[in-house]
């Protein structure tokens, strides 16, 4: 039996689930826009608690590793290594965008068999975090930060269906035409969905080192100037 502890953290949404052998039994979301710093401490308070309640032991924390937002991202882990810490978990990080692509092949099955997963995270003007993925969540293309045009993606359309989704995705829908371009609304990375990632991760020891491990934040981190005048 195995029992993981799941945060998502890496875009405006924050949300923390348990797994237990696979089944979620306990999720936390707040898709309202508070911040993470705002919301994950009582989420995770409440998860533990649940678990302690039920006399349940955890086994690991899964964290959503990026890329994303960095200070969102921040957050997420030092919560994560946090909590590793205090009870002696192993910590399992997983890739964002692989993270988003769970909803998508759980909802739909009937997705042709060539098929491309193309998750999307919003990076700011015309620009995506992305990456290409096939049903079996093998590589095609490797997480970028893409600047998205009209002939973006064109030589794989040309071959494949591709089904972009994310709140990067939105934007690209009138810029991306092609046939053989689908956009799925409503797809963005929580917590519930890491437990399938993550339970193959357990069972197969792929553990991260608590004390060294850092997000996959794909960009270096640019402060803005305060607009407040002293």
């Amino acid at each position: 039996m195995s029992c993981i502890l799941h945060i998502e953290t890496a875009t405006d949404v924050c949300s923390v689930a348990v797994s237990q052998d696979g089944a979620l039994i306990f999720q936390q979301t707040e898709m309202e826009g508070r911040s993470a710093a705002q919301c994950l401490g009582g989420m995770v308070d409440e998860a533990l608690s649940f678990a302690d309640s039920h006399a349940i032991p955890f086994d690991a924390v899964a964290v959503s590793k990026g890329p994303g937002s960095y200070t969102g991202l921040r957050i997420g882990v030092s919560m994560a290594k946090g909590v590793c810490y205090a009870l002696g978990l192993p910590l399992i990080a997983l890739p964002t965008l692989e993270v988003m692509c769970v909803p998508v092949l759980l909802a739909h099955d009937d997705l042709p068999a060539d098929s491309l997963l193309c998750p999307m995270i919003d990076a700011r003007r015309m620009e995506v975090y992305t990456a290409l993925y096939t049903r079996a969540l093998n590589t095609v293309s490797a997480v970028e930060a893409k600047v998205i045009d009209s002939t973006s993606f064109a030589e794989q359309l040309d071959q494949h269906p591709i089904y972009f989704f994310g709140n990067g995705a939105d934007k690209c829908r009138e810029v991306i035409t092609h046939p053989n371009a689908h956009f799925l609304p409503g797809i963005v990375p929580q917590a519930k969905w890491m437990s399938p990632l993550a339970e193959k991760a357990h069972a197969r020891g792929q553990f991260e080192d608590v004390a060294y491990f850092e997000p996959f934040y794909l960009k270096e981190f640019v402060a803005k100037p305060s607009k407040k005048l002293i």
